[in-house]
């Protein structure tokens, strides 16, 4: 017969604590249970991972609070709701109810407008559908002398990004991403998007998303999850100057939808499917159609 393990944390030494802090993650099937076991046990320590491990060779105790940590993890609550951050390339994101968790995929999608926008003196950029503002802030930060605006339609959202946009300088709206900004037509460089896209019948697979990311960033809009997307398409085409680039996340699944309904509109040139790190069809690119590219 086999004890009960004991909350970690319990008058343990770290590396006891983390040790059984990473079985209960696994049991509970959160996907990176030892990652999660060390992070957890630097949110309340403060040291930074490197120090943790070195802590972890000796006798350090357990921090204090580290067992209710653990169980709000293994309920699979999201990681980056119990600590209050995302990061996300070179920032740290405050986030939690209300928004969506920004996923490392989406980084690539940063470095697309990134690599395109090099040499330009000051692009003006666009986010539509900024969600915690990981995309319009990364490009604040990262491109010298960008004028970046967001979009957010969510007032629950639109909270959190303000709090992680306004110390970049990101101009921030209230707004749907479908009509939003109508005075700056025709004056963007670049419009970036990940919109909601998955269909409305598909349910995710991970209780972290089905149960805590807000259904208005998931689900794209129509049995097929395209109504966003195509109304993201539509108004990076009314936004941009003759020649700006549109780019867009999507599903693995989706990019050659898009790539088809980007072409039936006759607006847009050189479409390109890009893969994100894992080697997936992560995103479209395309170059509004106008003077600079006939």
């Amino acid at each position: 017969m086999t004890s009960e393990p004991t909350a970690p944390g319990s008058g343990q030494s770290l590396a006891a604590a983390v040790s059984e802090a990473t079985a209960i993650l696994r049991d509970a099937g959160v996907p990176s249970p030892r990652v999660d076991a060390e992070l957890l046990a630097d949110h309340l320590l403060g040291v930074g991972l490197g120090r943790l491990r070195a802590m972890m060779l000796g006798d350090s105790p357990a921090p204090a609070g580290y067992a209710e940590l653990i169980a709000e993890r293994a309920r699979r609550i999201p990681l980056q709701h119990i600590t209050g951050v995302a990061h996300f390339r070179y920032l740290e994101l405050a986030v939690g109810p209300g928004v969506f968790i920004p996923r490392p995929e989406t980084e690539s999608v940063v470095q697309l407008v990134i690599d395109h926008v090099k040499g330009v003196a000051h692009p003006r950029i666009v986010d539509l559908g900024t969600g915690s503002g990981a995309i319009a802030g990364s490009l604040a930060h990262e491109v010298p002398g960008a004028e970046v605006h967001a979009v957010e339609f969510s007032p629950f959202a639109h909270a959190w990004a303000a709090k992680n946009l306004a110390p970049l300088g990101v101009k921030l709206v209230l707004g749907d991403m479908r009509n939003a900004l109508p005075e700056l037509n025709g004056t963007f460089d670049v419009v970036v998007s990940n919109p909601p896209y998955i269909p409305s019948e598909a349910i995710p697979n991970e209780p972290e998303v089905a149960l805590h990311d807000p259904p208005e960033a998931l689900y794209g809009g129509g049995a097929d999850g395209m109504e966003l997307p195509t109304a993201a398409a539509a108004s990076a085409a009314r936004l941009l100057v003759p020649g700006g680039y549109f780019v867009m996340e999507h599903a693995e699944i989706q990019s050659a939808w898009i790539a088809g309904m980007m072409k039936r509109t006759g607006v847009w040139t050189e479409i390109t499917t890009h893969l994100d790190l894992n080697g997936k069809e992560r995103a479209t690119s395309a170059v509004l159609a106008g003077p600079h590219n006939e």
